[in-house]
């Protein structure tokens, strides 16, 4: 009896969940564990019958040993770095501004959020424009407007400068649309501190940076990790902008996920698209794997 009341219990909600977890079994797990067998063929040309892929992980050293490949890791920590690091400072900033009281909030919250309301496609057409390498009589978009500025010693080549941290220029339009993310994310964390503690610290003599620094902003750590993790493995995978902004063969831009589309599509190379899908889904999971199990010890320890 007892037995038949546990499973009376648990099997409808059970039955509720099945066919979300065969969905995602198939979709995601599976998919996942047939991109790994395949990112471990060996194959061979029909014509000539070279070698292209040996075969196992050799297929993994093969690719990180490659120099477009490390070309394209170092562009993706150039763009990880620059873009988490912008979105946090002006998302923060524009968080402050608004929680410290500003007229027509609602407008300005707006302004700063429309661009998450844009795709990556749409925006990477028009900064692609903005961001033209062209000089002096052919200069349009930012370096037509520093010329009439009178300001043409500032003008850049962007992301096709040859200067290694040239893909930071790419980090510029991503900042922009995400930026308002991050805003949203602190503001409502500001908002859902009490007054009470601001008055508290007032009362024992705090001024208004102390307030921030010692009692708002280490409240927000959790929200600022949450950010920092939404916003790093975004730049990871960031595929749909770079492309519009660089084209689908741009060495200069090159990232793991571009380059994935031309080992699968130009290359006709699966294997090697798999094997580089793979490793950037280590990545993300450096990334993902650790904030999940500090999430999850921590909702531990606050149900204890």
């Amino acid at each position: 009896m007892r037995t038949a009341t546990k499973v009376r219990d648990w099997l409808p909600g059970f039955l509720l969940v099945l066919p979300s977890v065969i969905v995602v079994g198939i979709f995601v797990y599976w998919l996942i564990l047939q991109n790994v067998m395949t990112s471990l063929d060996r194959t061979v040309t029909r014509a000539t019958k070279r070698v292209t892929n040996p075969g196992g992980v050799e297929n993994y050293t093969n690719l990180l040993g490659d120099e477009g490949y490390q070309h394209a890791l170092f562009n993706l920590l150039v763009l990880t770095v620059v873009f988490v690091a912008g979105t946090m400072v002006f998302g923060l900033l524009w968080a402050v501004l608004l929680e410290k009281g500003v007229n027509a909030e609602g407008v300005f919250r707006s302004i700063y959020l429309l661009p998450m309301a844009i795709s990556f496609i749409a925006a990477g057409i028009v900064w692609r424009w903005l961001l033209s390498p062209g000089k002096g009589e052919q200069a349009v978009g930012l370096n037509q407007l520093l010329a009439m500025m009178g300001l043409e010693r500032f003008q850049s080549s962007w992301w096709q400068s040859p200067n290694s941290l040239s893909m930071a220029a790419m980090a510029i339009p991503a900042i922009w649309q995400l930026s308002g993310y991050v805003m949203a994310l602190f503001l409502a964390g500001f908002r859902g501190i009490s007054d009470d503690q601001r008055e508290a610290a007032r009362i024992d003599g705090a001024s208004e940076r102390q307030i921030y620094r010692h009692v708002l902003f280490p409240q927000l750590s959790p929200i600022a990790l949450s950010a920092l993790i939404i916003i790093g493995h975004m730049s990871m995978k960031m595929f749909d902008l770079i492309y519009a902004i660089a084209g689908q063969n741009s060495y200069k831009a090159s990232v793991p996920a571009t380059l994935m589309w031309t080992q699968m599509f130009q290359q006709n190379n699966p294997t090697a698209a798999a094997a580089n899908a793979t490793i950037l889904l280590v990545l993300v999971a450096l990334v993902v794997v650790p904030y999940l199990i500090y999430t999850n010890k921590t909702e531990k320890e606050t149900r204890g």
